[in-house]
């Protein structure tokens, strides 16, 4: 319990250190919202001053950001210069459509880079082995946003899947059922990307972590007395290779986080990712830090999940 009390309490270190570097640079960037607005010859000097004094850019920096922390404490996370609006409520459906995204890729991802790495630890150094290998080593040299580009492509040529939002027009009125499966075909192009992405780096991990389990001594004294291939891979090997891997999980969340949102701008899913893309060219201050400390939020998260993995699956842990 203690070791998850410290890891809870660097997690609120670290998101406390985000918001600070995040208000930090926003505000230090060359130009602001207001600067616009002064181009902007029906817009007088009055009315500018008058906003900038009602969002408190008329104080100090310091000042800026305690009046930030107490609109955090509100639930508001500041106010959005754009929307005139916090940006608390903002965020929440943009962040809950990531969400789904990134978990429904993560799940997927793993499904399918667990049997993959297993298969190719057994059969190491055969063809098997080799197809796997040489596969995660094209997809590893394949930038991301080159792999995105390329699959929506195909998608317009092909016009087997959607290629933009998350619903189709006029979905209100379809049945659940139907409502359910429009949802699946705009899905399955941004994951089919973050899936593709991430294989690479999960298969070998998890080919390297099965092949080392498998070279210990109690797996060649279990392979000895007769026990079936299959089963030291999945009820030994695997388990032996448990740590490591789950440490993967939570670093793996984060990494198909921080790929969301370059995929969700280029296939138009309405997530975090645009929505902080117009918020930094509109220099929408607090949208920007908002969504920083929203990514963190959820990197911590993965990582804290992983934790808690770790603590149930290692009696040492938790013996410590």
């Amino acid at each position: 319990m203690r070791y998850l009390m410290r890891r809870f309490l660097h997690a609120v270190l670290l998101l406390a250190g985000a918001s600070v570097l995040a208000f930090l640079f926003t505000a230090l960037a060359p130009g602001n919202y207001f600067d616009e607005m002064r181009l902007n010859p029906q817009i007088s000097s009055g009315t500018l001053s008058a906003l900038k004094a009602h969002y408190d850019f008329d104080k100090p920096l310091g000042i800026r950001y305690l009046v930030w922390l107490k609109s955090l404490a509100h639930g508001e996370m500041g106010y959005s210069f754009a929307y005139n609006s916090p940006v608390a409520p903002l965020l929440a459906v943009r962040a809950r459509n990531t969400l789904l995204l990134t978990l429904a890729s993560t799940l997927l991802a793993w499904s399918i880079a667990l049997p993959l790495g297993v298969w190719s630890a057994e059969y190491s150094g055969r063809w098997v082995d080799r197809v796997v290998t040489g596969a995660s080593a094209v997809l590893l040299v394949i930038p991301d946003i080159a792999l995105g580009l390329g699959l929506l492509m195909l998608a317009v040529h092909t016009r087997w899947l959607p290629t933009g939002g998350m619903v189709s027009v006029g979905s209100e009125g379809f049945a659940f059922a139907a409502r359910l499966w429009d949802l699946v075909r705009h899905m399955l192009l941004p994951v089919a990307i973050l899936v593709l992405s991430a294989q690479p780096l999960l298969v070998r991990h998890v080919r390297s972590a099965v092949r080392e389990a498998l070279e210990e001594g109690f797996m060649r004294a279990a392979e000895a007395h007769g026990i079936p291939r299959r089963r030291l891979l999945w009820r030994y090997a695997l388990r032996a290779a448990a740590n490591p891997l789950i440490s993967l999980l939570g670093f793996s969340i984060g990494a198909l986080l921080s790929g969301s949102l370059l995929v969700e701008v280029i296939t138009s899913w309405p997530g975090l990712g645009p929505f902080l893309l117009e918020a930094i060219l509109a220099r929408d201050l607090f949208v920007v830090i908002g969504g920083v400390l929203l990514s963190t939020l959820f990197l911590v998260a993965g990582n804290f999940i992983a934790d808690v993995l770790l603590l149930w699956a290692d009696p040492r842990i938790r013996a410590e």
